[in-house]
């Protein structure tokens, strides 16, 4: 066997060997400690630290907020081994775009898909970022004293003029989108503006309110003006906008990023085939838990801005376990349909209910049939970040405390 290189060595015109990969997991113990195998019925189940649990480890383009993403360390864990350049990577819930941003940071073809529009939004202007020059003077150029109408239930978050400022901008973006002149410049904007909307510092255009994320709702926010006792300063939104596509953009972008022809679409993975450009040869998700998120009640301000109907919005969540289940087998089935035979799919869940209800159990069960088969189950454990100790989740208590993926492949 030949000696195995890190990531960042990796040869990009060749895939590892399934069983190259195994044996490198078994022998895993860059951050100091074992690899601990198991198994799940005939499984290989294994448990260590894969990848960092350090804050803004990855490439700063990263660096914008969305509810129940992983960690870039996560994709590109699985990119870097299992494809090689100008090979197709797919996630069918994209969300913020983590596994295609990494895809394309890594030079491969980076399709997406997700039912929220919000999401596009998110992805599809850092994959094409305009430089900070362009941004400076694209902001010098909006007029903020134009408008279409001014929400004062708002003022809970905004002072009145960051939110006249607020409103302007909206009315801007969406009068642009229907006059079908937004640039990659503007989506970039709109991008920043949306991660600046709300959050719980002076780089965010509201006063302090839960992390950025999560939209509070009018009423909760203004509990929290009563019990914080403040009220909204001025925000600067053009400054903010800029600081924040300056910290983005902080990190040099590789040539392949401009050469990689992102595909999104928009597909009800239990309604809809999924059609794309060129077969996939691996998929790397993290579906919606149940519903241990709210995705419509958390978007709904960011919804507002961009003049999004949240419930028009059809994300697919259930309490049920079977439910669930029958959801996850129909996308297994779905990504079938575009994977090369040999491709894979790096199928990540949560371990909720304090442990006790473990995802991956159930998404091997929903596998059958499909032509998926398990290769291993690899449990990615770590302390939590300041983010989650933000919420009171530590390990083994509340929430997701571990990256839990089941590997398939695709039957030849």
């Amino acid at each position: 066997m030949t000696m195995l290189k890190l990531d960042y060595e990796r040869d990009d015109r060749t895939v590892l060997n399934i069983d190259d990969f195994k044996s490198e997991i078994i022998d895993w113990n860059r951050f100091g400690t074992a690899t601990v195998c198991s198994n799940y019925e005939d499984i290989p189940v294994f448990i260590n630290e894969f990848w960092t649990s350090k804050q803004r480890a990855a490439h700063s383009l990263h660096e914008i907020s969305y509810r129940a993403c992983f960690k870039p360390q996560l994709p590109r864990f699985f990119i870097t081994r299992l494809t090689k350049k100008n090979d197709s990577v797919f996630d069918p819930f994209m969300g913020r775009g983590t596994t295609l941003l990494e895809a394309a940071l890594l030079g491969r073809h980076a399709v997406g898909n997700d039912v929220n529009p919000l999401s596009r939004m998110l992805v599809d202007a850092r994959l094409s970022p305009p430089t900070l020059l362009e941004i400076q003077k694209r902001l010098n150029q909006i007029d903020l004293t134009k408008r279409s109408e001014y929400r004062r239930d708002l003022e809970v978050f905004f002072h009145p003029n960051t939110l006249a400022e607020i409103c302007s901008l909206k009315s801007y973006f969406i009068d642009k989108n229907y006059k079908g002149q937004l640039d990659n410049i503007d989506l970039w904007i709109r991008m920043v503006a949306l991660n600046r909307l709300t959050g719980h510092s002076k780089g965010f255009f509201s006063v302090y309110t839960l992390p950025p994320n999560q939209a509070a709702s009018i009423e909760s926010q203004r509990k929290i003006n009563i019990k914080r006792k403040q009220s909204p300063d001025y925000r600067d939104t053009k400054l903010l906008i800029l600081k924040k596509s300056q910290a983005l953009l902080k990190q040099a972008l590789p040539n392949e990023i401009a050469h990689t022809n992102p595909q999104f679409l928009n597909c009800d993975l239990n309604t809809d085939r999924l059609e794309v450009n060129k077969p996939v040869q691996l998929s790397v998700t993290s579906p919606p838990f149940l519903n241990i998120v709210n995705y419509k009640k958390d978007n709904w301000l960011r919804c507002w801005f961009v003049g999004i109907d949240p419930e028009a919005i059809q994300i697919t969540q259930t309490t049920k376990l079977d439910r669930w289940k029958e959801l996850m087998h129909r996308t297994l089935v779905s990504v079938s349909h575009i994977t090369v035979p040999g491709g894979y799919f790096a199928f990540e869940v949560g371990e909720i209910q304090k442990g006790a209800l473990r995802l991956e159990e159930t998404v091997v069960k929903a596998a059958e049939d499909t032509g998926w088969k398990p290769e291993f189950i690899l449990i990615n454990q770590q302390s939590f970040t300041k983010t989650s100790n933000t919420w009171g989740v530590n390990n083994n208590h509340k929430g997701t405390n571990t990256n839990r993926i089941v590997l398939f492949k695709m039957k030849d």
